[in-house]
C-alpha cells in the first residue's frame, strides 16, 4: 500500500492538485481551470486522481492553499490550510533551499517573496492592477492576433528594444498601436511588453525590498520565455524556473501537510473520495452584531451547517 499527501491550489484562474509520495516525490499532478468554480474544479480533480491511482493507496493528509482555500478545505476535510505565501516559499525552499527571492506571476494576481535562512521576512501582493499579471499579456496577445504560447519565442527572437508603457493596461494599449504605426514588428512589441511587465511587477512589488540571488521564478507566467528574459534583463542576474513552476502552491500544502502528519502522528481529516460527490451549499449573510458588519461565510452539507468563518470576532466561526 502506497501512501499520499494531498495539497491543493485554489485560485481565480486554475486549481492545482499535487500528490506526494513518502520520499516527498511528486506522483501526481493536475492543472484545472477554475472557471469561477472552485467546488467543481476540486471535485473533478479528484474524480481524476481517483482514477489515476493505485485503489489501495492511503491519503495520509491534505492540505489546502489559494483564494478558496477555506471553502475546499471544508470541502476535502483538509489537515493543514495556508496562505499563498507560505505554502509557496515552503515548496521553493525545498526545490533552492538558498533561495531568497521568489518573484510568482500568475493569471490573476502576482507576488514577491523574501526569503531568508528558509523563513519568509517580507512580503507583497498585487491582486489589484492587472498589467503585473498574466491576464495583461493573455489580453495584449489576443490584441496582436498572437497565440501566448508563441510570445517567449517571438519576444526572444526581436532585434530591437521598444519601450511599451506598462503601467497600465490602457495606457499599454495605446502605446502599443502607436508603436505598431511606427513600425515596429509584433516580434519587437511583445519583447517590450514583456519587459514592462516585469518593470511593473519591479517597480510596485519590490519597491524598498532587497533582491537578492538566487531568484526563483515561478507561477503559470513562468512558462514564458519572454518574461524569464526579461526579468534576467532587469535584475541582471540567472533567474530559477523550477520544474513544477505551475503548482508550487499546491506542492507547498502537499508539503506543509506530510511534516504536519509525520510531525504529529496525526490521523487525516480527509473526507474521502466521495467528497466529490456530496453537496456542499456555501452561502453569506452579514453580521450586523456590531458596527464591522463582517461578511460571514457559511457552509452548509445536507443543510446542516458544517463551517462559518469571515467574523472577526469569532462569534460565529466559534459557534459550531
Amino acid at each position: 500500500m502506497q501512501d499520499i499527501y494531498l495539497g491543493i491550489d485554489v485560485g481565480s484562474v486554475s486549481t492545482n492538485i499535487v500528490a506526494l509520495n513518502n520520499e516527498g516525490e511528486v506522483v501526481h499532478s493536475q492543472y484545472i481551470r477554475t472557471n469561477g468554480q472552485p467546488l467543481e474544479s476540486v471535485k473533478n480533480g479528484l474524480r481524476e486522481l481517483k482514477k489515476n491511482i493505485d485503489q489501495n493507496t492511503n491519503i495520509k493528509g491534505v492540505g489546502t492553499t489559494g483564494s478558496g482555500r477555506q471553502l475546499v478545505g471544508v470541502m476535502v476535510g483538509a489537515d493543514v490550510i495556508k496562505n499563498e505565501i507560505t505554502a509557496h516559499a515552503t515548496a521553493t525552499a525545498q526545490v533552492v533551499p538558498d533561495v531568497k527571492t521568489i518573484f510568482e506571476i500568475g493569471g490573476q494576481d502576482s507576488k514577491i517573496i523574501i526569503i531568508e535562512n528558509q523563513m519568509v521576512v517580507d512580503f507583497a501582493m498585487n491582486t489589484v492592477c492587472a498589467a503585473g499579471t498574466g491576464s495583461f499579456l493573455d489580453h495584449q496577445a489576443e490584441r496582436l492576433g498572437v497565440p501566448i504560447e508563441k510570445f517567449g519565442d517571438m519576444a526572444l527572437a526581436a532585434e530591437r528594444d521598444v519601450r511599451i508603457a506598462g503601467r497600465c493596461t490602457v495606457f499599454a494599449e495605446s502605446d502599443m498601436i502607436a508603436k505598431q504605426q511606427f513600425g515596429f514588428s509584433k516580434g519587437e512589441i511583445i519583447r517590450g511588453l514583456c519587459e514592462a511587465l516585469v518593470r511593473n511587477y519591479i517597480n510596485n512589488l519590490g519597491r524598498g525590498k532587497k533582491l537578492e540571488p538566487p531568484f526563483v521564478f515561478q507561477g503559470g507566467v513562468a512558462a514564458n520565455k519572454g518574461i524569464k528574459s526579461a526579468f534576467e534583463k532587469e535584475i541582471g542576474h540567472e533567474v530559477i524556473i523550477p520544474k513544477y513552476f505551475n503548482i508550487m502552491g499546491a506542492l507547498g500544502s502537499a508539503i506543509l501537510a506530510k511534516e504536519l502528519m509525520e510531525e504529529t502522528g496525526s490521523d487525516t481529516n480527509f473526507r474521502g473520495f466521495e467528497a466529490a460527490d456530496l453537496d456542499f451549499m456555501p452561502s453569506t449573510f452579514e453580521c450586523g452584531g456590531c458596527s464591522n458588519n463582517c461578511e460571514v461565510i457559511k457552509v452548509e452539507l445536507d443543510k446542516q451547517v458544517i463551517a462559518m468563518w469571515g467574523d472577526r470576532c469569532g462569534k460565529w466561526t466559534n459557534s459550531l
